[in-house]
């Protein structure tokens, strides 16, 4: 009996040994297969088609580098759905679970996240005034562990085209969120041209997208046209700015290419797509070994002209042929 009881006995102990040894190789394998992999951590401001091309584009560009996810890297992409409280807490994950490189889509997201961390590189994209927005000490040095890419528009250049195509503005209306360190740059560029062209600046700002509509409608009587720089608040309800401007008969001068796509009648501005191939560029150079304090920030210097016909339509305006020849797309 003895001896029938010891060999049961044997036999537990053998075949706990063995699903013990299972467990532990398949924990093993998920192991292995992250092993050597790079975490990358992506966030996004808020759900919006600028940003959103921006972020498609790079991982694209980070495959075509080299870098595809599932394979040697792994991307956890976050949207704060416009939220502060949010953006803070997806920097702290990120910096928690230390990734080995964070991408940072919009001025916004970039302080949260240089807030967070002085060690993990950081890449910026979209920020429009990386020194002002304390992101960088400078823009051909940055130092520490921050780079990136601005997305920087012209005022002056914007309203030129404006004068171009509804000519006689005599009051401007900006509209744009004084949270954003980003528009505010942008808008003080629109009262230096002002300035100069004797032309009335009327402001209206908001604090978040809810706020949109009611300061567009504030504007629509009393101005000529109405000027938005590239606003995370604003973008993200460019929808119903065109509906109330068109209502009044207001052109909508914006400073990206999306916003034209969504309502906006025009903007001299950069292409998104580029934008976020060169952000991954830079975040490819970091992942091989670069310092970012060492890579310049990249500024986008091809501009080009950007129209909505319906837009046109909606409110009377006839684009000449010179400036659609000049256009690189015109949506309808």
């Amino acid at each position: 009996m003895k001896k029938k009881f010891a060999g049961i006995l044997s036999g537990v102990l053998a075949l706990s040994l063995f699903v013990t040894g299972c467990g532990s190789s398949n924990t093993d394998q998920g192991k292995s297969a992250n092993e050597g992999k790079k975490k990358i951590g992506i966030v996004q401001i808020v759900e919006h088609p600028s940003l959103n091309t921006i972020r498609e584009a790079t991982i694209a560009e980070l495959a075509a580098q080299g870098f595809k996810d599932g394979e040697n890297i792994t991307i956890d992409y976050q949207n704060a759905q416009g939220d502060q409280t949010n953006l803070k807490t997806i920097a702290q994950k990120f910096v928690a679970n230390k990734y080995d490189l964070i991408i940072a889509i919009a001025t916004p997201s970039a302080q949260a996240v240089v807030n967070e961390t002085k060690d993990i590189p950081i890449v910026f994209s979209a920020a429009t005034d990386p020194v002002g927005s304390g992101l960088v000490s400078s823009m051909e040095k940055p130092g520490a562990n921050v780079t990136g890419t601005s997305d920087r528009v012209s005022a002056e250049k914007i309203m030129e085209l404006a004068a171009q195509i509804t000519p006689g503005i005599k009051t401007v209306g900006a509209l744009y969120n004084t949270s954003e360190t980003n528009s505010v740059s942008v808008i003080e560029n629109l009262r230096e041209y002002a300035a100069q062209k004797n032309i009335k600046v009327e402001v209206a700002t908001v604090t978040n997208s809810s706020e949109v509509l009611q300061a567009v409608n504030a504007l629509t009587g009393d101005v000529d046209a109405i000027f938005i720089p590239i606003d995370n608040a604003v973008a993200s309800a460019m929808a119903a700015v065109a509906q109330a401007a068109n209502k009044a008969k207001i052109p909508v001068y914006v400073g990206a290419d999306s916003m034209v796509k969504d309502g906006g009648l025009a903007t001299y501005g950069i292409n998104y797509t580029i934008l976020g191939q060169e952000t991954a560029k830079m975040a490819s150079e970091i992942l091989n070994g670069k310092n970012p304090g060492d890579i310049p920030v990249k500024s986008m210097t091809d501009m080009d002209i950007y129209l909505n016909q319906n837009t046109a339509d909606a409110i009377g305006v006839t684009f000449s042929t010179d400036v659609i020849n000049k256009a690189a797309e015109v949506f309808k």
